[in-house]
């Protein structure tokens, strides 16, 4: 049957705007039903009006008188292009390969992970002959149980065996002073932060992209310096005590802080108080090894007629500390994405911290100087008035109002002997008088001339003196230097040269056996001009 050209037009422009909307399959069925209503040529008609092949247009014919119902995709299953895995069946025993030597985590655990980004794996699957895009190694890994996943704090290292014993009697001890109707608080420093213009991690509401500028760097400011906040938390009532220090977070401090609560918030709570609980972590300015801390407690307990007791955590457990739940955390929240431009601002900020439940914060500034360092000895450890407990009693410990000794002041430095640079040429460091170290630079200023000009600095006779020291009393070149005002290489050079003058003559300076007392003098001089205890001088006679 001849079909003409009229209708082959029509069915040009109908498959011309109809074609491009439809998927593959219905476009063969398209073309089959228009073949059949033309009856004989029209497969060829439609498929010249289509610019297809006659026999896409014939196996939609078949598929239309087979009489089978929609199938609901484009293709039959396992049409289509082969997935890349399966046309290369080494890909995925390499990725594993490339991946495994990095695996992160726990083989038989359904998720793992992996350090390399997937075009790095893609292109050294490339490589190696395996040419795979990222998107594929990506679908590889989720097949073979990789996923992306963040760091979880789960290992906490080794347990002391006693740990679980020692909540149980903390528990007891907190429970006991709670219904006898005694104070329990709970203490710890919270992390210092900078004072400044820094950035403050957090989000807070501001109009759209005007987010606060701060410094680049965090980098402290001399100036400003850091916060101390030390907090103490009422477990009964509900409220919390932070005492801000501008200097070191020392024991002292500590005691000052938990001093300061009750003198401003305890006190007037627990008006017939005879006794204070205290826990406190392991570690820190009120760890349970600190020496000051068991003082400043003693002396605590002497102001203010409380039997004060103290029950430490075990170690690495502080994250269980009650006041970084009840306390830390909502001061942290209260003051997020905003820099803490000041030490008035952290604590108003700290003060203006509240709660659904009722917490209650009430915060003051210390600017006190707490010095490091202090050394508390034996005897007024033996002298505290301290009682261990049965249990752990380096865990739990009380201290009893009692009058307890001063720290002894420290001993006022010795004086340094009186300085005088005829010290350096001393018989004693020497080993020659006076007349016999002349004698010796005499003999060795024949050869030691000194070019025109400029005189050395030291000068001739000082060099013969410093290389006499060196061998004589083992004196290195750096306090050598100092004590000639010279500098490290000019009196290395100085050494290697009369060393060299005292080689050519066949003189030998003897070692001292014993290190002479004069040495001290010369330590203390080294030790005054250098600013620097790591200057001192160091003999190996």
């Amino acid at each position: 049957m001849h079909v003409p050209d009229e209708i082959r037009t029509q069915l040009a422009v109908k498959f011309t705007v109809l074609l491009p909307h439809l998927d593959e399959r219905q476009r063969r069925l398209l073309m089959a039903a228009e073949a059949r209503v033309l009856g004989h040529g029209g497969v060829r008609a439609v498929a010249r009006a289509a610019s297809a092949s006659e026999t896409t247009v014939r196996k939609g014919v078949f598929e239309l008188e087979a009489g089978e119902e929609p199938l609901g995709r484009v293709r039959r299953p396992g049409g289509g292009r082969k997935r890349v895995a399966d046309l290369d069946p080494g890909l995925r025993p390499a990725l594993l390969a490339l991946v495994e030597p990095d695996e992160r985590g726990d083989p038989m655990s359904p998720l793992r992970w992996t350090v390399k980004s997937t075009r790095t794996l893609a292109r050294e699957l490339a490589r190696t002959g395996h040419k795979v895009s990222a998107d594929t190694v990506a679908d590889l890994l989720r097949e073979e149980g990789f996923s992306l996943q963040a760091n979880a704090k789960t290992v906490e290292g080794g347990q002391h065996p006693d740990r679980d014993a020692q909540f149980r009697y903390l528990n007891e001890q907190a429970r006991d002073h709670r219904d006898a109707g005694q104070p329990v608080i709970s203490v710890d420093t919270k992390k210092k932060e900078l004072v400044g213009e820094f950035k403050n991690n957090g989000r807070q509401w501001r109009p759209a992209a005007d987010p606060m500028p701060v410094n680049v760097h965090d980098f402290a400011d001399p100036q400003l310096g850091k916060a101390v906040p030390y907090g103490i938390y009422d477990l009964a009532a509900n409220t919390g005590w932070v005492n801000v220090g501008t200097d070191h977070d020392t024991a002292a401090f500590a005691v000052e802080s938990i001093r300061r609560w009750w003198s401003g918030q305890g006190r007037a709570a627990y008006p017939q108080a005879t006794r204070l609980l205290i826990t406190a972590d392991a570690g820190g300015s009120n760890g349970y090894r600190t020496r000051a801390w068991k003082l400043e407690l003693a002396r605590l307990a002497s102001e203010t007629g409380l039997t004060i007791t103290v029950c430490h955590l075990p170690p690495g457990t502080s994250k269980w500390n009650r006041i970084e739940h009840r306390l830390f955390s909502h001061i942290t929240l209260n003051w997020r994405g905003r820099p803490l431009t000041s030490h008035e601002v952290i604590v108003q900020s700290i003060a203006a911290t509240t709660t659904r439940t009722g917490l209650r914060v009430m915060a003051e500034l210390d600017t006190n100087i707490y010095p490091t360092g202090v050394q508390i000895g034996d005897a007024e450890m033996a002298a505290l008035p301290l009682t261990r407990h049965t249990f752990h009693g380096d865990w739990n410990y009380a201290l009893h109002p009692q009058p307890c000794p001063a720290v002894p002041a420290p001993e006022a430095p010795q004086p340094a002997p009186e300085w005088s640079h005829a010290l350096l040429s001393d018989p004693a460091l020497t080993g020659m008088s006076g007349q016999q170290l002349s004698d010796l630079t005499d003999t060795l200023a024949v050869d030691g001339y000194v070019k025109r000009g400029r005189p050395p600095r030291p000068t001739f006779p000082d060099q013969v003196l410093a290389a006499v020291l060196h061998l004589r009393v083992a004196l290195a070149a750096e306090p050598l230097a100092v004590l000639f005002d010279s500098s490290r290489t000019a009196m290395h050079r100085t050494l290697l040269k009369i060393r060299t003058l005292l080689k050519a003559h066949c003189i030998v300076i003897q070692p001292t056996a014993t290190p002479p007392s004069a040495l001290t003098a010369l330590q203390a001089r080294v030790q005054a001009l250098s600013g620097d205890p790591s200057s001192m001088i160091k003999t190996t006679c």
